[in-house]
């Protein structure tokens, strides 16, 4: 009786472990699309790119969601490989393709006294979301134990204190300039 109760919990922690792999491979994969696309930014009309990002926006923060908690052991194995003239980068042309429609307005969530509505950017948030998953896919694909634990528990802090809230903020603004003449026309028409 008591080897029947140890195969069971055995089976659990193990559909427990393949349903993890997969929620990180689901991530991985939507992760590595929106980074590899805003890398080829370049080759995009702006509407093209709008498109995309309405698309997988919301499909990268459902994955970046079911991330799962893990226990890192040794942290030293956590390492950031986005630099700074790549961001710089990624940065310009997002911003150069926008144009007048890179700045909008919303409630910053992290002022909790004042909520006050903030001036952002799109090309920043995409950049900031960009270097969070480029981090992430560059670690894991390092195949180690301590390289893929430290990159998920770390694209999972940063999808509750950065890259996640990013998306939420720029998918209203996505949505809007997509539909703007729709909207604009509906409320003309009250």
């Amino acid at each position: 009786m008591m080897s029947h109760c140890r195969q069971k919990l055995t089976m659990t922690e193990e559909n427990n472990a393949i349903e993890q792999k997969k929620q990180i491979i689901e991530l991985l994969t939507v992760a590595n699309e929106y980074c590899m696309f805003i890398e080829k930014a370049y080759d995009y009309s702006k509407e093209d790119i709008l498109e995309y990002l309405h698309r997988i926006g919301p499909l990268l923060y459902l994955k970046g969601s079911l991330l799962p908690e893990l226990n890192v052991e040794d942290s030293s194995a956590y390492e950031r490989f986005v630099t700074e003239e790549v961001w710089e980068d990624i940065f310009n042309e997002l911003r150069n393709k926008f144009g007048r429609d890179d700045i909008f307005w919303f409630v910053d969530e992290t002022n909790f006294i004042d909520n006050e509505i903030t001036k952002g950017s799109m090309a920043e948030h995409l950049s900031d979301i960009y270097q969070d998953l480029k981090d992430f896919v560059f670690l894991y694909s390092k195949n180690t134990r301590d390289a893929i634990l430290n990159s998920v528990t770390e694209c999972r802090k940063l999808y509750h204190t950065s890259w996640g809230l990013k998306i939420a903020r720029i998918q209203k603004n996505i949505h809007y300039i997509l539909y703007r003449t729709q909207i604009e026309g509906e409320i003309g028409e009250l």
